[in-house]
């Protein structure tokens, strides 16, 4: 068996269970090996009673004293049991499961592991029974839960990764063995088999270091040798005149702060510059980044130039047509604005690919296809875009074969320190946007346990019926075997039956459609949804000056630097915001974590101190950084292996650019196996 090997070939999986495995982009046997964990359950130790109370999952050690029953019903049988520990008792059921009774011996000792239910009683649905034995060796093996789609189990996508183990395959190692030993990293087989079925708790993090620093490795390592064969092209695009520009950001109803007046003047410098640049525009959420790209833009149209703005949806796109088009009336602006996206119909993108081409000075707007054939520019001198879409050295090199090689500005709202940006941003220059505009108010904010959410319900309910609207964002899409956490399709409908038809809820994820989700944002932007249940695709989107609460989720689960992109959604209008993050940990306090977001609206300030309160454990979990698509790695937690991973690249580039080395022959057939769409996203 090898990687290109279809999961169709594998015993167990039929047409159906291929398409379910296809909806999470599983193609191959190397897909579903790259398919890793999400999260890990661990066992808790068992219960005493005095720790027992409703709502936690817990381990209970207990006997029965009866058999087990079965009641029978017109639509479902459902078994029940009670079983004793010391002089209390558990009251157990199971619906639709009367194999259980069999499993169920009298006075023998077993673990019931479940979620207690409100009540008077200790009650226990649906728990699962487990030897003494098998428990303790659960509580030493954390348990894999992946990502799913409806129609798969958890169970499911465990035995088809143990079948693949099982047949085999063998995946060898392509690091040299000196970087290995330099660095302690295990073997990649190892690594793999350990990340999917660890032994234990130390097992897993040295498999995760190992797939983390591979992940690092091969980025930066691709970018290091497109560097090296870029030749700085020559900027033929001088920006000489900004008169106009000037007197635009002087007629603006506020004043750009001192941190936007300093990226301003960085740009501009660029743009005068005898070799075309990159740079890279840091700002938090909320920085004002847009107003600078703009203005940015008219320098390069008043000289008579074009500049493209990129949007990663399409909804955005539109928006920042309707907003650019604003300004170039408000201020009498000379220039023409045109918007190129996926729907635009085939005489409209005619149209606006005539105009691209035949107009000088024009603001172009649009998705990554503005890049693609058959779009030719006129007089391109700048490409704004923002980090969900990097502007890498291929679509540069796309831009040159058509005769243009202009700058590059690219927006991001990640707050990266300064060293790790160095690293990951290497071929740009850096701007960083550290003060908020002085117009924008300060975000409210509330941790709330879980038991209390309908209180948080009640106030998004008041907000929303004085005009505004709201977000509420859940971590999960659907309903998980392995995983209390909330689902936005269930928690939807439970919202829907909250407010009844007081209130319009509108669902929002990651596995729709893009003109799917285009509608739905269009829907919330316009206000015709007012209450969007969402996962975190929503961290970066539309700008809805009307919403002004966010209600997070198992907030305990994300990490703080994603939380607070989260929040950045609301308080961009004139009304006062609040984020209310919804604690669902067992602990009886509010985590630190939680508290720090509380206390502090700095990204910067907010990343440094979510790496000191983390520890190990916490790697586990809802990935903190998606922005440039690592699998598993994160640029917060693992920022040593980030800075390990690009000194070893640095070495190797150095000493043998184009990988001809004997040593490095496992790096440039793995290199070649990935062209060939295997590992994809790595």
């Amino acid at each position: 068996m090898d990687y290109m090997e279809r999961l169709r070939d594998l015993k167990g999986v039929g047409e159906k269970t291929e398409k379910l495995y296809q909806k999470l982009d599983i193609y191959t046997v190397g897909d579903l090996l790259l398919h890793y964990p999400r999260s890990y359950q661990t066992f808790p130790p068992l219960a005493n009673y005095g720790e027992l109370h409703p709502n936690s999952t817990v381990a209970i050690l207990a006997r029965l004293k009866s058999p087990a029953r079965i009641r029978k019903g017109h639509r479902m049988d459902v078994t029940l049991a009670t079983a004793f520990f010391g002089d209390h008792s558990l009251e157990l059921i199971w619906f639709r499961m009367p194999y259980v009774r069999s499993q169920l011996a009298v006075g023998e000792a077993f673990v019931f592991y479940g979620k207690l239910e409100e009540g008077n009683r200790l009650k226990m649905s649906q728990a699962q029974i487990y030897t003494p034995d098998k428990y303790r060796t659960l509580m030493q093996q954390p348990q894999p839960v992946y990502g799913l789609t409806r129609g798969l189990t958890n169970n499911n996508v465990r035995k088809m990764v143990q079948t693949v183990f099982d047949s085999g395959i063998h995946m060898g190692e392509y690091l040299p063995p000196e970087l290995l030993e330099s660095n302690q990293l295990v073997p990649y087989e190892w690594a793999m088999k350990q990340i999917h079925f660890p032994m234990d708790f130390d097992h897993l993090l040295r498999a995760r270091q190992r797939l983390v620093y591979d992940e690092f490795f091969f980025f930066l390592l691709e970018m290091g040798r497109n560097r090296l064969e870029e030749v700085p092209a020559e900027n033929h695009h001088l920006i000489t005149k900004t008169v106009q520009m000037r007197a635009v950001q002087k007629q603006l109803p506020f004043a750009l702060t001192g941190g936007q007046e300093e990226a301003l003047e960085d740009i501009l410098e660029d743009l005068r510059a005898p070799q075309v640049s990159q740079r890279l525009i840091q700002g938090d959420v909320g920085s004002g980044k847009t107003i600078v790209a703009f203005l940015s833009m008219l320098a390069c149209l008043e000289n008579g130039y074009q500049a493209v703005i990129m949007a990663p949806t399409e909804v955005l796109a539109r928006q920042h047509e309707r907003e650019f088009t604003k300004l170039c009336q408000k201020y009498a602006l000379p220039y023409s604005v045109v918007c190129l996206t996926g729907s635009s119909t085939v005489k409209q993108r005619r149209e606006i690919q005539s105009k691209i081409l035949d107009e000088g000075a024009l603001f172009i707007i649009g998705t990554h296809a503005l890049i693609q054939d058959p779009v030719e520019f006129r007089k391109l001198a700048l490409v704004v875009t923002d980090e969900q879409h990097r502007f890498g050295v291929r679509q540069r090199k796309m831009l040159a074969s058509k005769g243009q090689s202009p700058n590059v500005l690219v927006m991001s709202a990640t707050p990266i320190p300064r060293t790790l940006a160095m690293i990951l941003y290497g071929d740009m220059n850096l701007s960083v946007i550290r003060d908020l505009p002085a117009s924008r108010k300060k975000t409210k904010n509330a941790v709330v346990r879980a038991e209390k959410k309908r209180t948080a319900w009640q106030f998004v309910a008041k907000e929303v019926l004085a005009g505004r609207q709201a977000y509420v964002i859940c971590p999960l899409v659907e309903a998980s075997d392995v995983s209390e956490d909330e689902n936005v399709i269930d928690y939807a409908q439970t919202l829907k039956d909250f407010y009844g038809d007081q209130i319009t809820v509108g669902l929002l994820h990651g596995r729709m459609k893009s003109k799917e989700k285009d509608r739905v944002m269009e829907a919330f932007s316009s206000g015709k949804i007012q209450v969007l249940v969402s996962t975190t695709v929503v961290e970066v989107g539309v700008n809805v000056p009307n919403a002004s609460v966010m209600v997070i989720e198992n907030a305990n689960r994300f990490g703080l630097a994603q939380l607070h992109q989260l929040r950045g959604r609301v308080g961009r209008g004139a009304d006062q915001a609040y984020c209310i993050f919804i604690d669902s940990s067992d602990s009886e306090e509010i985590p630190r974590r939680l508290e720090v977001l509380v206390h502090s609206d700095d990204g910067f300030t907010i990343a440094s101190e979510d790496l000191k309160l983390r520890g190990p454990g916490d790697f586990f979990g809802i990935r903190q950084s998606g922005e440039l698509d690592f699998r598993i790695a994160d640029i917060y937690q693992d920022a040593n292996v980030l800075q390990m991973a690009s000194e070893d690249c640095r070495e190797i580039l150095a000493a043998d650019p184009k990988l001809m080395f004997e040593e490095h022959a496992g790096i440039r057939n793995f290199l070649e196996r990935r062209s060939q769409e295997v590992y994809t996203n790595l």
